[in-house]
């Protein structure tokens, strides 16, 4: 077993844990579409590991036993990512603004909707929010927690007309260190220039944007280390199944 079947094995079990934590915590786990299984990072973290598990472990026991099933399957599998990564970058490079647009129309309503609902979905977004300086996803920016049943501007909740603490420019009290939960109250009913004073009102799909056009050659240098391991990975894979098909090639004759 080597360091990647570990991560993948570490990464189910983190993944199995919060997701056991989080059924206990709320009674039920909703997985009825596409949505909810994408959204639910602990389930996400179960199934990421368990094929990275699944490709190391087939990759291993396939040139330990010089099996060449085995490690066409892992070869194969490693190209159909690597297709798929670069389909993504692609895209991403040649239409942004596309990719920009698709996201906030599949995912931004469901993602804002469902703060509440998943433990592990509403840390991410805090976290995403305060990294980058942003608040909601689409091009809506701050508005876009009126879509949410506890922020929208008819809730009887004390937080209606809010959004999330994360999004406050300066939510945390410096000398006591506390963190003010309260302090994105009502910052829908003034004006966007008045709101700007207390919060970040742009989505974060837009600052996510700016922040990869600007780390842009770190991002393509990372970007193309990565493809060109995966490459020479399979280059090995390949060339150790022809070793192995040659000297069965011989025994035969």
């Amino acid at each position: 077993m080597n360091a990647v079947d570990l991560l993948g094995g570490l990464m189910v079990a983190i993944g199995l844990y919060a997701f056991v934590d989080k059924w206990q915590n709320i009674g039920s786990v909703k997985l009825s579409s596409f949505y909810d299984v994408f959204l639910n990072i602990s389930l996400v973290l179960v199934i990421m590991g368990a094929i990275i598990f699944l490709m190391s472990f087939t990759g291993c026991i396939g040139a330990l036993r010089e099996n060449t099933c085995l490690l066409r399957f892992y070869s194969f599998f490693l190209l159909v990512f690597f297709l798929l990564e670069m389909f993504i970058a692609v895209a991403g490079f040649v239409f942004p603004h596309k990719m920009q647009g698709l996201l906030d129309e599949q995912f931004s309503d469901k993602i804002i909707t469902s703060y509440r609902e998943d433990p592990d979905l509403q840390n991410l977004i805090d976290f995403g929010q305060k990294e980058f300086r942003c608040c909601g996803l689409s091009h809506g920016g701050y508005l876009d927690w009126s879509k949410n049943e506890y922020f929208n501007c008819s809730s009887p909740s004390v937080e209606s007309c809010g959004v999330p603490f994360s999004c406050c420019i300066n939510a945390t009290d410096i000398t006591g260190g506390l963190v003010n939960i309260m302090c994105g109250y009502g910052v829908q009913k003034v004006t966007a220039s008045e709101a700007a004073k207390k919060i970040y009102t742009t989505g974060c799909v837009e600052e996510v944007r700016v922040w990869l056009e600007r780390n842009l050659y770190t991002i393509a240098s990372v970007a193309l280390g990565v493809a060109l391991a995966q490459l020479f990975v399979i280059y090995l894979a390949k060339t150790l199944e022809g070793q192995v098909e040659l000297q069965r090639s011989r025994w035969r004759t």
